[in-house]
C-alpha cells in the first residue's frame, strides 16, 4: 500500500469480528461496517491553518472509531478507511 495521508488524516484497514451466533450467513451488503482496525498510515498532523497538532496514533495501533466515519477505498483487493484522527474514539491496548 502506497497511501501518504495529508494533514490529520489515518488510514485504517478495518477488522472484521469474527464471531458467529447462528448458522444464518449474511451477504457483505447486509454486514455492519466494522467500527475497529490497524492503523497503516498517519499523516504529519498539520491542519487546515498549517499549524502542527499531535497525532495521538501511530503505525501499527488497535484503534476504535465512529461507524460512519471516514471515506472507504479499495487497492490492491483490501478497503481501507480513511479518516480525520478527531473520527477515532480511542486506542485498544492489550492487557
Amino acid at each position: 500500500m502506497n497511501i501518504k495521508p495529508l494533514f490529520d488524516r489515518v488510514v485504517i484497514l478495518p477488522k472484521e469480528e469474527t464471531t458467529k451466533n447462528s448458522s444464518i450467513i449474511l451477504p457483505d451488503t447486509a454486514k455492519e461496517r466494522p467500527q475497529f482496525g490497524e492503523v497503516v498510515a498517519v499523516g504529519d498532523g498539520e491542519n487546515f491553518d498549517y499549524a502542527k497538532s499531535e497525532m495521538k496514533v501511530e503505525v501499527g495501533n488497535t484503534v476504535l472509531f465512529n461507524k460512519y466515519a471516514g471515506a472507504e477505498i479499495k487497492l490492491d483487493g483490501k478497503t481501507y478507511i480513511i479518516m480525520r484522527q478527531i473520527d477515532i474514539i480511542g486506542v485498544v491496548e492489550d492487557v
